[in-house]
């Protein structure tokens, strides 16, 4: 009967000890609360990651839209460089002036 009080009293230290142990790591800056801080990082990284893999896919496409249409290439053209053809004209409203 002696064995199951001596486990009793062995697992209850351990319990004490575990709780010092998680009480001490939770006020130690480089413990539970870098942890946390860490983890936090790591996903913000993680969707930063996911972000950025979006755009490089979307910036792909583009790429290959440029290298094999020649409608997106004039519209880029267009757009990104303003040009023209010869004998179009260009009409620009300012901002504001479009609606009255």
């Amino acid at each position: 009967m002696g064995g199951g009080r001596g486990r009793r009293l062995g697992f209850g230290t351990y319990l004490g000890i575990v709780a010092v142990l998680a009480v001490l790591s939770s006020l130690d800056p480089s413990g539970l609360r870098k942890y946390l801080r860490l983890r936090d990082e790591a996903a913000r990284m993680e969707a930063e990651n996911a972000r950025l893999a979006a755009e490089a896919a979307q910036l792909a496409r583009e790429v290959r839209a440029l290298r094999t249409d020649p409608g997106a290439l004039e519209r880029a053209a267009r757009e990104d460089l303003g040009l023209v053809r010869p004998g179009e004209r260009v009409y620009r409203v300012a901002p504001g002036e479009g609606g009255r």
